[in-house]
């Protein structure tokens, strides 16, 4: 589908001496030699795509990304060294906006977040996980992988789990800056590469106010305020209770302060 983004997968691995090429209805659009890459080096290739290829050193896949109805057609990868090519075509269909299905997740920063397509994986689906347009984990037969690249890992750092079965990407121990469109692209694997399901999901992630520590910290002084006023009213009691008892004590050891006076008769 239009502004979607669609990656053509090698199945190889490539070495420092091979050599692959990618052809665009029989117009070369990049090339890897040993440890050296190129992308549309003729201004036909330039004005056509304008930035939106990117290819995968490690295995020689093809990204196209912001993909157009007019990037239809046969994309042919050559890998010179052993002689052998492989053939994909693209279909890239016109859907309106209104046809796509996108959900709106909100959580407070540290939970955890499920994106989950509700989709029956086969056996023979790519799936491709975007976090704003940038690769975050993918499964490929009974493969998977997540973060492949340096800045997904610096972002995420461990945080991301990806269901095998179902293809459900869960985000751990979410922060607000996991914020954005996370987009799940389920493509067949054949030689006739069409995207046949795109779900978005777009999430927002909220601050929790006050960190654990500091939720931990305010916990333990209220433990405290409440250890110290239950202390203080035994204290209290107690010091009452002791007074109580002295006071009685002391007005059974007082004497009267008049005593009665006897008349004396003297008889002559």
């Amino acid at each position: 589908m239009e502004r979607d983004s669609v990656t053509l997968h090698t199945g190889v691995k490539t070495n420092q001496q091979e050599e692959v090429a990618w052809y665009f209805n029989d117009t070369r659009i990049a090339r890897i030699t040993g440890d050296q890459s190129k992308i549309c080096t003729d201004d036909e290739c330039k004005e056509r795509f304008r930035n939106r290829l990117k290819l995968d050193h490690k295995t020689g896949s093809l990204t196209i990304r912001d993909i157009r109805t007019t990037d239809s057609g046969k994309y042919r990868l050559v890998i010179i060294s052993s002689g052998s090519e492989k053939i994909f075509r693209v279909a890239v269909n016109d859907v309106p906006a209104a046809r796509r299905d996108e959900k709106t997740k909100s959580v407070v920063e540290g939970q955890s977040v499920t994106l989950d397509p509700g989709v029956t994986k086969n056996p023979n689906d790519v799936m491709t996980w975007h976090f704003n347009e940038t690769l975050i984990a993918e499964i490929t037969g009974d493969q998977s992988k997540i973060c492949s690249d340096v800045q997904s890992k610096e972002r995420f750092r461990d945080r991301l789990k990806l269901d095998h079965q179902t293809g459900s990407l869960t985000i751990m121990n979410t922060r607000t800056t996991d914020s954005g469109l996370y987009k799940l692209q389920i493509s067949s694997s054949s030689s006739v590469v069409v995207v046949t399901s795109l779900k978005s999901f777009s999430i927002s992630i909220t601050a929790s106010g006050l960190s654990a520590g500091e939720i931990a910290g305010i916990c333990a002084a209220l433990l405290l305020l409440i250890a110290a006023s239950v202390c203080g009213f035994y204290f209290y009691k107690r010091r009452v209770k002791r007074k109580d008892t002295r006071t009685q004590h002391n007005d059974q050891l007082t004497l009267p302060s008049k005593l009665p006076l006897r008349s004396t008769v003297f008889t002559q």
